[in-house]
């Protein structure tokens, strides 16, 4: 089974962690998973849009979107830690977009029971 018919858009390390974790599961639980999987993540490319403008407007938005309340107040009130934790952030993109994806992946297989 190939998640990547299902979901072309995952590369690199989503890919692999989602081959992985579906591995031993029934294909009709695949098919369920993987539209349950792709309307709850969180793609890497929007992170690093949100951060941009968080850079350039008002910083944070990224940190709300994948849930970092607390994180996101404090770059609010800091202008992104004076743009240095924005610039670090903008770097590491897909490293907060896969963290989140793969706590989403975790909890719909919960979910699924699988």
């Amino acid at each position: 089974m190939k998640v990547f018919e299902y979901l072309p858009e995952l590369e690199g390390d989503e890919l692999h962690y989602i081959n992985r974790l579906l591995e031993d599961i029934p294909e009709d639980k695949i098919d369920t998973f993987v539209r349950i999987y792709d309307a709850r993540r969180k793609d890497p490319m929007l992170m690093l849009i949100l951060a941009l403008i968080g850079f350039f407007g008002v910083a944070g938005i990224h940190r709300f979107f994948i849930g970092h309340i607390g994180m996101g107040i404090l770059y609010f009130l800091t202008a992104g830690l004076c743009f240095i934790g924005t610039i670090v952030d903008m770097i590491n993109y897909k490293n907060f977009a896969f963290e989140y994806n793969r706590g989403v992946a975790q909890e719909i297989r919960s979910e699924l029971n699988l």
